[in-house]
């Protein structure tokens, strides 16, 4: 192809509808430090994602690792994680103090195996921290009843997730805590952002992530938490509104695209990850599985197509982990990330470009 084709591409609004936020933000003077439209994206967001409490970040990292430092858990605690991830997962939860507890994932949603959950319990264990992979809802019911059983929280990361349902339930009802990521590359972009929902009252846990996102200020006198600086800045939010606005569309334009890399692509050349009937996808990735998943994506970097092979590898074989941590121990998590291959997505797509995709990959 004459043009390059990437895994992704961040969508912007109309120029026109976010010049009228910028000329608010110009009018006011004021850029950051929950302004206006700061609070307009958090009511706008609540209503959409069907949640009680939301608290904005200026992206999704600093939102996860908020989360998890406002909860107070001991230093040295264990949380229970997956290796198939991006980094940022792990990292969190390491840059607090604490230690993650590598559990395997199920191959066909690649989300963390609940069956195998209960075996990486400790006396030490603090949380479960699952992913929602791919925007495939993990097992959401069968891991709050774990929990539930031994007093632990849940996090989840759900960067992969925005807007979507489980049985009519938006996603960031689950659990005590989800994040969600508003990065460039994500289905919805505040061009860095990020949220985390949870339950409970707004004035209690949500106070304590207000405070630490600002760096534990109480008030003008006092500062009651060793906090950091993860503030949502007005330029921001004004993205997140104008793209508010579009998210519907967006995600109906991927979802024809999906469909066409399953109807197009052979069952012998690429293994997809099957649709549940009681969710609601917001079609934000199109992984495949790929038996010579190397000479595949070398075939489309030759033509162009700049596929990824996300997540490889498995963040227990990073450097920075990998004397800490044995990959067997996870052998799904570990044999599915060298096989897998995320195939480019983004509602501009043009539709024979995915055709042409379907082609080199099917040989």
């Amino acid at each position: 192809m004459d043009k390059s084709v990437y895994v992704t591409k961040a969508y912007l609004p109309p120029r026109e509808e976010f010049d009228r936020y910028l000329d608010r933000i110009w009018d006011s003077s004021w850029l950051t430090n929950m302004g206006k439209l700061h609070d307009e994206l958090k009511e706008g967001l609540r209503a959409y994602l069907g949640v009680h409490e939301i608290e904005l970040f200026v992206n999704g990292h600093l939102a996860l690792e908020t989360c998890i430092q406002a909860y107070g858990f001991p230093a040295g605690a264990e949380i229970i994680t997956t290796p198939f991830s991006f980094a940022s997962t792990t990292h969190a939860i390491v840059r607090q103090g604490l230690k993650p507890v590598f559990c395997d994932i199920r191959k066909d949603d690649c989300t963390i195996d609940p069956e195998k959950i209960e075996e990486r319990i400790t006396e030490k264990t603090a949380a479960i921290l699952p992913v929602h992979v791919y925007g495939n809802i993990a097992d959401v019911y069968t891991i709050q009843e774990i929990a539930d059983r031994h007093g632990l929280k849940v996090i989840y990361d759900a960067a992969h997730a925005f807007g979507e349902t489980l049985n009519g339930i938006g996603v960031g009802n689950f659990g005590d805590a989800s994040m969600f990521s508003f990065h460039a590359t994500k289905v919805f972009n505040t061009i860095e952002g990020g949220a985390v929902t949870f339950r409970g009252r707004e004035d209690e846990f949500g106070g304590t992530l207000y405070k630490i996102k600002n760096f534990g200020i109480t008030d003008q006198e006092h500062v009651e938490y060793v906090g950091g600086n993860a503030k949502m800045n007005e330029f921001q939010a004004a993205m997140g509104l104008c793209n508010l606005k579009h998210i519907d569309e967006l995600i109906s334009a991927r979802k024809e695209i999906d469909g066409i890399y399953r109807k197009e692509l052979s069952s012998h050349a690429a293994e997809l990850l099957n649709h549940k009937d009681n969710i609601s996808y917001n079609y934000s990735y199109m992984p495949a599985l790929i038996e010579n998943r190397d000479e595949v994506f070398g075939r489309l970097a030759d033509c162009n197509i700049h596929a990824r092979k996300y997540f490889y590898p498995c963040i227990n074989e990073y450097d920075c982990y990998r004397d800490s941590y044995d990959p067997d121990e996870t052998p799904v998590a570990r044999d599915v990330s060298r096989r897998i291959l995320t195939l480019p997505i983004y509602p501009d797509l043009e539709h024979e470009t995915v055709r042409d995709i379907c082609r080199i990959i099917n040989g």
